[in-house]
C-alpha cells in the first residue's frame, strides 16, 4: 500500500510539474521580449524634480513634483512613483504606476494607483516619450503626453470632451537630478 501511495504521489507531482516545465522556454522568451520593450523606455529612468500644476475643483494647485523611475523583475517592467509636495512641505499628491508589455499583443499598458483610484490603461511609446489616456466622465477623457529629452521631462494633460476644445488641466516640467537603484535595490536576501 505504501509503495502504491508513494508511486501515486510521485506520478501526481511529475504530472503537476510537466506544464511548468513545458512553459519554461515560452516564459523565457516572453520575459526577454518584455525586457527589450522596457529597454525602449530607459530614457525615463532616474530621479526627476520640478514645478507642476493641476486644475482641481478648488482651482489651480501648484506643487514641486518628483518622479523616481526604474526597472523591476529583471528589467521586464518599469516602476514609477510620483510625489508632489505642497508649499508647506506636505505631500499633496502621490501616485504609483507599473508600465508593462504584453508580447502576445505587442501592446504596452500602464497600471496606476493615485488619489484613491486605480486602473489599467493603454500606454503608447512615442519617439521621445509616451502618451496615455484615462476616462474623465461621460464622453470625456484626459490625455497625458510626455516628452523626455536629455535631462528634461515635460508632461501635459488635456481634458477632451466631445467637440469642445481640449482644456489643459495639468503640466509638469522636471529636470533629471540623479540616478536611482529603486525599486530593485534592497531586496530581502536569501539568508
Amino acid at each position: 500500500m505504501r509503495i502504491l501511495a508513494s508511486t501515486l504521489i510521485a506520478l501526481s507531482l511529475s504530472l503537476a510539474a510537466a506544464p511548468v516545465a513545458a512553459q519554461a522556454p515560452d516564459a523565457t522568451a516572453r520575459i526577454e521580449a518584455q525586457r527589450q520593450a522596457m529597454a525602449r523606455l530607459a530614457f525615463m529612468d532616474g530621479v526627476w524634480r520640478g514645478p507642476a500644476w493641476s486644475v482641481t475643483p478648488a482651482g489651480r494647485h501648484e506643487i514641486v513634483q518628483t518622479e523616481r523611475i526604474g526597472t523591476f523583475l529583471g528589467g521586464s517592467v518599469r516602476v514609477v512613483e510620483g510625489r508632489g509636495y505642497n508649499a508647506d512641505g506636505s505631500v499633496g499628491f502621490n501616485a504609483f504606476g507599473v508600465i508593462s508589455f504584453d508580447p502576445a499583443s505587442g501592446n504596452y499598458s500602464f497600471s496606476t494607483w493615485a488619489q484613491g483610484r486605480s486602473g489599467v490603461f493603454a500606454f503608447r511609446v512615442t519617439p521621445n516619450g509616451y502618451e496615455w489616456e484615462t476616462q474623465a466622465g461621460p464622453g470625456a477623457i484626459v490625455r497625458y503626453t510626455a516628452t523626455i529629452e536629455g535631462d528634461r521631462f515635460r508632461e501635459v494633460g488635456y481634458r477632451i470632451a466631445g467637440n469642445a476644445p481640449p482644456l489643459q488641466i495639468f503640466e509638469m516640467n522636471l529636470r533629471r537630478v540623479g540616478d536611482t537603484d529603486w525599486p530593485a535595490a534592497g531586496a530581502v536576501p536569501r539568508q
